[in-house]
């Protein structure tokens, strides 16, 4: 009996100090809550990354024109066609068909919420648009949570945990929970594959 209790204090003990060291390997504003899509960790809840939002927006066509597959084809260059192709294999043609619509309205729902809430977008974007790479780089780091990359926080980045949630709401009732998962599953692959085609760090840099 008391070998069982030293080890189930052990135990206690032990998931306190791993658990403490996950903690304090998280990024600042980066917190160790629940997500609806990407398990239990993590979300972000500092200032969002406006400059970069502003750059992924003006990559995909600007505000009034945007387009995912135009955005894709911006971040993967000459790799289009193939991460196109390996998307279509890995989740089928319809869904990805689907990925590109709720991607679209994402980034107006996401302006429209903006607009309805006066948030001021900076006067200049931040990397330069035209640079795939580069919006590859940053969008990858905006994703970082100390602990790897998680979409969810990329999101939260973008436009601020608030926002991210909201546009999540709206999707459901656009397009369904299925859709709105599916969403979150395809940019994390579409994410993780351009950061091993870039070799892209944490930082967001090449290796």
């Amino acid at each position: 009996m008391k070998n069982l209790r030293f080890t189930a204090v052990l135990a206690t003990l032990l998931t306190s100090v791993f658990t403490g060291v996950a903690m304090a390997a998280l990024m600042p504003n980066v917190e160790n809550a629940p997500t609806r899509f990407t398990g239990s960790c993590c979300i972000y809840t500092g200032a969002p990354a406006l400059q970069v939002t502003l750059s992924m927006v003006e990559a995909g066509g600007g505000p009034t024109n945007f387009s995912t597959a135009t955005l894709l084809k911006t971040l993967t260059g000459p790799l289009f066609d193939a991460e196109v192709a390996k998307l279509t294999k890995e989740y089928g043609k319809a869904e990805v068909a689907q990925f590109l619509r709720t991607f679209d309205f994402v980034v107006s729902d996401s302006l429209r919420i903006v607009k309805e809430k006066n948030i001021a977008l900076p006067s200049q974007p931040s990397p330069d648009p035209k640079d795939g790479k580069a919006l590859a780089g940053a969008l990858w780091a905006a994703g970082q949570t100390g602990e790897g990359f998680n979409v969810e926080v990329m999101l939260d980045r973008a436009v601020s945990h608030q926002i991210h949630f909201k546009v999540m709401s709206d999707i459901d009732v656009k397009y369904g929970l299925a859709a709105d998962a599916q969403y979150h599953a395809i940019l994390t692959t579409a994410m993780n594959d351009l950061a091993s085609a870039y070799h892209l760090n944490a930082s967001g840099a090449s290796m």
